[in-house]
């Protein structure tokens, strides 16, 4: 037969239980935002939507380099930003156990013994820790024993713990989505660190180059001095050529020093601890754009995805004040034993047991509960708003890459031709002031223009590199057809 207690509270929790399957509130549906069917850039997108858990793979093996892709796995490890990311991960779905945690009963486990007395008509009372029942001298004194299990239990009436816990999960994955993003900006921005070190090392080559060149330059004006067929003139321009190459050579140790010290920062090492050593043959290409990017692949982006999951948190959370409206119900009970002796505690005869329930409901408190749900509403709102920017800039930021992409690449086919012609026509100048048939300030200009074009050029191949790494970034880390 089963305990009074259970018998009167089956009800109750019935009836609780009952009621807990509503939640009030408005159930989440993902807002809508515009998406345009296909980039200008380039054909063949569809309207995407958020699915973080794409895995994007080491898309830096694009560019076939084994030192950058070992840059970029120490990453994974060491950066700090990241750890920070994947702590604020791990904090939010502690959050999530900790409010799922609220959906049971609470149980307490209480036990606990005293001795009392009174010390006869002195007025004097005492309580010890030890000894029996006694009486002596005008003095009594007892023992108390007791031992109980007791259980609360707050039931989800109106769903705000699960609108509690439904806005937790939203947050955790966010802060998920957060965490991809921190590793995918890290990953992006050492490529892009990464590109210019190795830019630095061209520039420097192209220097080295230059100054050989301008030293050749200056033993033919010093020759042609001293033969009496070219003037003083000729060797100070010569000279101030040289000097303004070799200057430039040492400038551009400043800029390869910076790259290395910013990829030591974000693979989580001092400066002084990474070297990286120099490649001046180092020329890869951008890999080709795609002329057709499936829109699918701004799914990847993790921004979006966080954005997305803000909303749902918010959402979640006028449920959450809704319930503030309606009354909140505490279920109690208790089991136990009380006894004067210790060796008698569990006999049946001392069991004591209780039961209850609270009600407890706001009357007034001046449109303070409307205000915090009219708050949540005004959170959902703008939540839903920075979620459709997000997915416009994204858009913006492909389409932008997808320009650059398209122009550099035309830009180059320019250059190679400039840096082409402005290389013959250094030649010839120089031939033609050997033979006396040009002023040196001719030859001065020629290797001028042909430096400024072989600059350009380097440049140009330079940002399309970059270009690329901007693009796989806006697309969320890649743009391999195959979703894994």
């Amino acid at each position: 037969m089963s305990h009074p207690s259970t018998r009167l509270m089956a009800p109750a929790l019935a009836a609780s239980l009952a009621l807990s399957a509503c939640a009030v509130g408005p159930d989440y549906h993902r807002p809508e935002a515009t998406a345009p069917p296909a980039f200008k850039e380039a054909q063949g997108w569809t309207p995407a939507v958020p699915a973080d858990g794409v895995d994007r793979g080491d898309w830096w093996n694009l560019f076939g380099d084994p030192v950058l892709d070992g840059l970029e796995k120490r990453v994974e490890v060491n950066n700090q930003n990241l750890k920070a990311a994947e702590a604020a991960y791990r904090e939010a779905r502690a959050v999530v156990a900790e409010d799922r945690a609220t959906l049971f009963p609470t149980l307490d486990l209480t036990g606990g013994g005293t001795h009392s007395g009174n010390n006869g008509g002195s007025g004097r009372n005492f309580t010890t820790t030890t000894g029996g029942v006694s009486t002596a001298g005008g003095s009594t004194s007892s023992n108390t024993y007791q031992a109980a299990l007791g259980a609360s239990w707050a039931p989800d009436v109106w769903g705000k713990i699960r609108r509690q816990i439904e806005g937790a999960k939203a947050s955790a994955q966010a802060s998920e989505a957060d965490l991809v993003n921190a590793r995918l900006s890290a990953q992006s921005e050492l490529a892009t660190d990464y590109v210019q070190l190795r830019l630095a090392d061209a520039d420097k080559a192209l220097y080295q180059r230059t100054v050989e060149a301008y030293q050749r330059s200056l033993q033919i004006a010093q020759n042609q001095y001293a033969q009496g067929v070219a003037a003083r003139s000729d060797v100070l321009q010569a000279q101030t050529q040289l000097t303004g190459a070799q200057s430039s050579l040492t400038g551009v140790e400043t800029t390869r020093d910076q790259a290395e010290h910013a990829i030591a920062v974000l693979v989580g090492v001092a400066p002084a601890d990474l070297t990286i050593d120099p490649d001046p043959t180092w020329s890869p290409q951008p890999p080709p754009t795609p002329e057709a990017l499936p829109s699918t692949l701004l799914q990847r982006r993790p921004d979006i995805a966080a954005a997305e999951r803000n909303v749902a948190a918010a959402n979640a959370q006028i449920g959450v004040q809704t319930a503030g409206f309606f009354p909140d119900l505490t279920l109690s009970g208790s089991y136990g034993f009380a006894s004067s002796a210790l060796g008698s505690l569990f006999k049946s005869s001392n069991a004591l047991w209780s039961y209850g329930g609270d009600v407890a409901e706001t009357v007034f408190n001046a449109g303070a509960t409307a205000a915090q749900v009219r708050g949540a509403k005004a959170a959902y709102d703008q939540s839903v708003a920075n979620y459709r920017q997000t997915v416009l800039t994204a858009f913006q930021q492909v389409e932008d890459d997808l320009a650059a992409a398209r122009v550099l690449q035309n830009q180059q086919v320019y250059a190679q031709a400039s840096s082409a012609d402005a290389d013959q026509a250094e030649t010839i100048l120089l031939n033609e002031y050997k033979a006396g048939t040009v002023a040196y300030t001719s030859v001065v200009t020629a290797q001028a223009t042909a430096l400024q074009a072989r600059q350009s050029l380097l440049t140009i191949e330079g940002q399309r590199i970059t270009n690329s790494v901007a693009l796989i970034e806006a697309l969320g880390g890649g743009w391999s057809g195959t979703l894994k």
